[in-house]
């Protein structure tokens, strides 16, 4: 079976590696991005089976990058969750509206992160 590929966006080295350590443990292929350009660049090239994405990001917010991604046709089905540390009660009801599978708050809970991407990923 062929790794599902996760496209983690946050400006944030730390959250990346972790996210991917979190990831690979459950043999998923990461690939990452850290600001709102570099999102849409690696999201076109790799066309990931599900994309992680943070709000506060330089070079554009998270919710403006996930209006490009729903957007754009090449993207627009690729399942994104959002994974930030937001106040949920302003931020995921947008994002929600905007096209996000799921939301996942800060620090994230490894078990609902893997469940999360494995339910945008059909996988279990």
């Amino acid at each position: 079976m062929e790794k599902k590929t996760i496209l983690i966006v946050d400006d944030s080295a730390d959250t990346r590696l972790l996210l991917s350590a979190r990831l690979k443990a459950h043999h998923y292929h990461t690939v990452f991005a850290a600001d709102a350009l570099q999102a849409m660049s690696v999201a076109l090239k790799e066309q990931p089976d599900a994309i992680l994405l943070d709000l506060g990001l330089p070079g554009g917010n998270g919710l403006l990058v996930l209006q490009r991604f729903k957007a754009n046709t090449s993207l627009s089905g690729i399942p994104v969750i959002i994974v930030t540390a937001e106040d949920p009660q302003v931020a995921e009801a947008r994002t929600i509206e905007g096209g996000a599978v799921a939301f996942l708050q800060k620090p994230v809970d490894q078990d609902k992160l893997i469940a999360a991407v494995q339910r945008a990923v059909g996988t279990s």
